[in-house]
């Protein structure tokens, strides 16, 4: 029943949040307020009240609704799947590739410079060289989920839209490579030897694996589709096998020294792909899930603001090593993008403001957290509270810079005041 009342707070929490802000005029994105909505109810804010439901007490409460993240990022990687439709693929197909490589690259690289410069300078112990490098790595990721619900909730659409949606999923399969290497090389750095199997067999069979899973389950979502003449049933089969996909992914197998894993967020992007080129349904089914998952994805941002921890605010070194990390991250992500873009002849709108949508940080990351904990020590302790520190920033201003970037980019049209509440509610019905 306690879960149940705290679904509830979050999403009400959330929904509410948002006509606050309207009605003070802050024209912030939806996910923003259903951050800062997660905040006030998580274990820093009304939670402390130590109220049974109402709000968050703890940070094991607010895991205790972890599934729901885990299923919310399943299905935004399934939409995003849907953005690899081959008819659009063969105009950006290219520039997505090369700019998804190379801006991943570039973050990884000024973050790693940057972090080891300042660890000449400050001689800080918890910065040792493996945490530059692994730190270096993470930075390769981008928040799919942030992104995906600022270009909904304006309807966004043009140039710069078409290659951010594709260069976020690629940033999944390109993130996991970079981290891979990297934490190979911090490993060794540390007296564990350097593996192939680590450093190259590992990550290469996880994507492979996750290609394949995806495209069987895509194959077969088409053909059971076909048993159904209602959408409502339709969708409902599709619900379960984005369900089965995320349930499949957490499963490992270890054959000798190599292990065979997948990731969700793989699985059901490429799910998503294959299904939406292979079902004459698929148009319509998306429509219908994207209005399905709203209350999911709200959720989603509510649990994921209650827990941001607000403890790190406390430790000096912590905040500078973190600020460090995002200034340098940031310049990798829009100077990469640019010069990529740049190198393809892009549109002059995607060179200005592409780099900027890629800034949103979160569930990627943080899942590189926990891979990371294998370091141990004070080193693992420093990487999770930079990245706790960073992803609170990102989670925060993220949204607004990609919206402020699609405005520029005059992708985002601007809804005039009193057709705005009507235009919502159109989008999530």
């Amino acid at each position: 029943m306690t879960v149940l009342i705290s679904l509830a707070v979050s999403l009400a929490a959330g929904l509410l949040l948002t006509r606050v802000f309207k009605a003070a005029g802050a024209d912030f994105p939806d996910v923003t307020a259903f951050l800062l909505a997660g905040m006030l109810i998580g274990p820093y804010g009304i939670g402390r009240l130590g109220i049974s439901g109402i709000g968050f007490s703890s940070y094991e409460d607010v895991e205790t609704l972890s599934v729901i993240n885990t299923a919310a990022l399943g299905f935004i990687a399934f939409s995003i799947g849907s953005e690899f439709r081959m008819s659009a693929m063969r105009n950006i197909g290219k520039p997505a590739l090369v700019i998804g490589i190379f801006q991943a690259l570039a973050a990884t690289a000024v973050v790693d410079a940057a972090l080891l410069l300042l660890r000449a300078f400050i001689g800080d112990a918890s910065l040792s060289v493996p945490v530059c490098i692994t730190l270096g790595a993470i930075a390769s990721a981008t928040a799919p989920a942030a992104t995906l619900m600022v270009v909904r909730q304006y309807k966004a659409h043009g140039p710069v839209t078409n290659l951010l949606l594709p260069i976020v999923a690629l940033d999944d399969a390109v993130g996991l490579v970079i981290f891979a290497v990297s934490m190979g090389i911090a490993l060794a750095l540390q007296g564990g030897g350097l593996s192939i199997y680590t450093i190259a067999l590992d990550p290469l069979i996880e994507i492979l694996a996750s290609v394949a899973l995806g495209s069987v389950l895509g194959l077969l979502m088409t053909e059971l589709e076909k048993l159904f003449y209602s959408g409502s049933n339709r969708l409902a089969m599709t619900i379960a096998f984005v369900l089965l996909a995320i349930a499949l992914s957490s499963y490992t197998l270890a054959l000798g020294p190599v292990k065979l894993a997948f990731s969700s967020l793989l699985v059901c992007m490429m799910a998503g792909t294959v299904f939406c080129n292979t079902s004459r349904f698929s148009e319509d089914i998306f429509q219908r899930c994207d209005t399905w998952t709203v209350p999911l994805y709200t959720v989603f941002f509510v649990l994921s603001g209650a827990e941001l921890q607000l403890g790190v605010f406390r430790r000096g070194p912590m905040i500078l090593i973190g600020l460090v990390f995002i200034l340098a991250r940031c310049a990798g992500k829009y100077f990469g993008a640019r010069e990529s873009a740049r190198a393809m002849h892009g549109d002059k709108n995607i060179v200005r403001y592409l780099g900027i949508t890629l800034f949103p940080q979160a569930g990627v990351a943080l899942g590189m957290v926990r891979l990371a904990q294998n370091l141990g020590g004070t080193e693992a302790d420093t990487i999770r509270n930079v990245i706790l520190f960073s992803v609170m920033v990102y989670e925060l201003i993220g949204p607004s810079l990609t919206r402020m970037a699609l405005q520029k980019a005059g992708e985002i049209v601007p809804t005039p005041p009193h057709k705005r509440t009507r235009a919502r509610f159109s989008l999530h019905n």
